[in-house]
């Protein structure tokens, strides 16, 4: 089955934009990099649902390269990590039969695997060697995103 659209369903797509960074976004460029290698790995559909998390500091940069999307900001230890798990307990299996998680964080293992056990078909996308065994042996399908990243960490 093609990842990038399943005619007979729309996806949900849950998108770490740190995680696909390589940390924080500090760039209106480096979101649309990571936009471009997203669209690329899973394709692109009106039908989509898309959800983008990140913190406070990225969420302007975010902001712009994702104006439709739903857009969920927490800062703080894993609060991108945090906000979409709070979507994924939003009942998703009654609305999507298909699930793409843009992250390779091993936090999301179990809410991955209990979508699966419920019918949903998860697609993990993930940076090369940035995917948690635990993430990868749960999900459904893994794509990788091509790209080169470059952390872009600042603080302050």
């Amino acid at each position: 089955m093609d990842v990038r659209f399943d005619s007979g369903s729309r996806r949900l797509v849950l998108i770490d934009i740190e995680n696909v960074a390589g940390g924080l976004v500090c760039s209106e460029e480096t979101a649309e990099h990571a936009r471009g290698s997203i669209a690329q790995a899973v394709g692109t559909h009106p039908m989509d649902q898309v959800v983008v998390a990140t913190c406070h500091k990225g969420y302007q940069h975010v902001a712009w390269c994702w104006p439709k999307a739903r857009r969920l900001v927490r800062s703080g230890p894993d609060g991108a990590d945090l906000e979409l798990l709070d979507v994924l307990q939003e009942n998703v299996p009654d609305h999507f039969r298909h699930v793409v998680l843009v992250s390779g964080d091993g936090i999301f293992t179990d809410a991955v695997t209990e979508l699966g056990s419920r019918g949903v078909r998860v697609t993990v996308a993930a940076r090369r060697g940035r995917l948690s065994k635990r993430l990868r042996l749960a999900a459904a399908e893994v794509v990788y995103l091509n790209g080169i990243w470059s952390s872009e960490r600042r603080v302050g």
